[in-house]
């Protein structure tokens, strides 16, 4: 006696299911240039590492003989595989499938892959194409009463956010409950021209709102490369699937666990005689931090977050001699660098994701302060601010300051927690205090100039006074900054710190005390 029989339908009801949702839906959505969601899996995984789980769940047709005769699958696929030989979950909609709308899902399928990634404590990959949501009004027909909302997988969704790394890619028209679940991640990625994602679609904003829009109008690349709805925006989906990698190349597989080291090239002693000139003597002068940080960090390691949004900070993953850290920098060319409203919830961010997986962070500081004005003054940069700095103050993971010029003001005395060891370096360069000198001396010397005959004259007299006394090694003379380095010495001082770092992470491992959240 054989099962033969039942394994060959298994195999058939296999087959019905990889076709998806016909070849006319196929084609039709491969020709606005997408993948379907069988080939974006393959595409992104390790070479046959996916074994999918589910994948004859759907809505089948039988005769009066109890045979088959139609099958439409699940518009979601999902399983496990491996990614750079290290295993996840990966879950995406199929759009051929009811645009992958709730009505055409089977919402177990979402729920035991949030479960899996949860309690095999494993990284999940969400390849979103879809709402997600609650489906047509046309279903309140047949099932004859309507219902109070509830998110599927909700718990897990949040929970995961503190145990695994959470990466999700838009691929599509995403909207309601699929935005939302983009958004619940530590990564989220959209693809030009092929990517909208907004909480309600256009039709629903034309009919509530009375704004008649475009998808890409209401939610294109050029609504959210900015926004901080999403992290990064790529041309094509297999360049997302690239950038997932390596996203997840420089994260544990769970917060467990250790951030993965791997074998560098790049000598740690490297010392780069370009940064003996790189700050530029004029104080006001701008220059490319994007061209410090391969001097400073091993070669093509570089990997930036979020660059469009509050991007007078700059948020990026990197190696030190083969281990992963976080970088925080300013970029001069925006606002001088200072903190907005949104760098700070950027930075705040950031900093939480390298407590949440345990990554030291290397801050390389020239931060003249919170961006003023009424502006500023409208978005609350105060409360941001004050939000970013507790994030610093609460992380415990290994933070290093290097002062490459200004330290001003409540957002500079942010960037590390003098309360603690505060390890930091500064260059010659260093230049600090409660405000620039070249204001505070209009602010504290505003009589006598305003009764001088020759302000312009006494001005220059005292900030000439001023410029011997705001020399760094004035600091140092009272240890007011611990050492003044050689800029060319920083990247071996970084790799000598890393080790010592990744000493201390162990005893750290577990879920931090503040959960993380989108």
């Amino acid at each position: 006696m054989s099962w033969e029989k039942e394994v060959k339908e298994l195999r058939y009801r296999e087959e019905l299911a990889k076709r998806m949702g016909g070849e006319e839906n196929v084609q039709k959505h491969k020709s606005f240039g997408k993948l379907t969601v069988r080939e974006r899996i393959d595409e992104l995984l390790d070479d046959q590492s996916f074994h999918e789980t589910g994948a004859i769940a759907g809505k089948a047709e039988y005769d009066d003989n109890g045979n088959l005769i139609d099958f439409t699958p699940a518009n979601s696929v999902f399983g496990t595989g491996k990614v750079l030989g290290r295993k996840v979950v990966v879950s995406g909609d199929d759009f051929t499938v009811r645009g992958g709308a709730a009505d055409g899902a089977i919402h177990g399928k979402q729920i035991y892959a949030e479960r899996l990634a949860h309690d095999l404590q494993i990284p999940i990959i969400r390849l979103v194409d879809g709402t997600g949501g609650g489906g047509s009004v046309k279903t309140l027909d047949t099932s004859g009463y309507t219902y109070i909302p509830v998110n599927p997988a909700w718990d897990l969704v949040v929970s995961n956010m503190e145990r695994v790394p959470v990466v999700s890619a838009c691929l599509g028209s995403v909207a309601g409950l699929g935005a939302a679940r983009v958004a619940a991640s530590h990564f989220s990625i959209m693809v030009e021209k092929t990517s909208q994602l907004f909480v309600a679609g256009p039709p629903v904003v034309k009919y509530g709102m009375g704004q008649d829009l475009t998808k890409e109008d209401l939610g294109g690349v050029d609504i959210h490369q900015s926004s901080g709805a999403v992290d990064n925006v790529v041309k094509s989906e297999e360049e997302a699937f690239e950038q997932i990698r390596r996203f997840l190349s420089y994260l544990p597989s769970n917060v467990w666990k250790m951030p993965p080291v791997i074998a560098s090239t790049d000598e740690p002693n490297r010392r780069e005689e370009r940064l003996i000139s790189f700050i530029p003597r004029n104080r006001r002068a701008p220059y490319k931090i994007r061209e410090l940080l391969p001097l400073l960090f091993d070669q093509d390691s570089i990997f930036e977050m979020g660059r469009y949004y509050g991007g007078g900070t700059i948020t990026s993953f990197a190696r030190l001699n083969g281990y992963p850290v976080g970088v925080l920098a300013s970029d001069t060319y925006i606002n001088g660098g200072g903190l907005t409203s949104e760098s700070s919830e950027k930075l705040e961010r950031f900093v939480d994701l390298c407590q949440n997986f345990h990554l030291p962070i290397v801050n390389l500081v020239d931060q003249p302060g919170m961006v003023i004005g009424v502006p500023s003054e409208k978005k609350g940069t105060i409360r941001k601010g004050v939000r970013a700095i507790s994030a610093v103050y609460q992380a415990k993971v290994p933070m290093i300051e290097i002062i490459l010029r200004r330290v001003f003001g409540v957002g500079g005395a942010g960037m590390s927690n003098g309360h603690g060891l505060n390890q930091r370096y500064a260059w010659p360069s260093g230049d600090w205090g409660s405000l620039p000198v070249e204001g505070g001396v209009h602010v504290a010397y505003r009589r006598e100039l305003e009764a001088s005959d020759d302000p312009e004259a006494l001005l220059n007299q005292l900030l000439e006074q001023m410029e011997s006394i705001r020399s760094p090694f004035r600091t140092a003379e009272a240890f007011g900054v611990e050492e003044i380095i050689d800029p060319r010495d920083t990247r071996p001082l970084l790799c000598e710190w890393v080790q010592d770092a990744y000493e201390l992470l162990p005893q750290q491992l577990g879920i931090s005390r503040h959960g993380m959240r989108p």
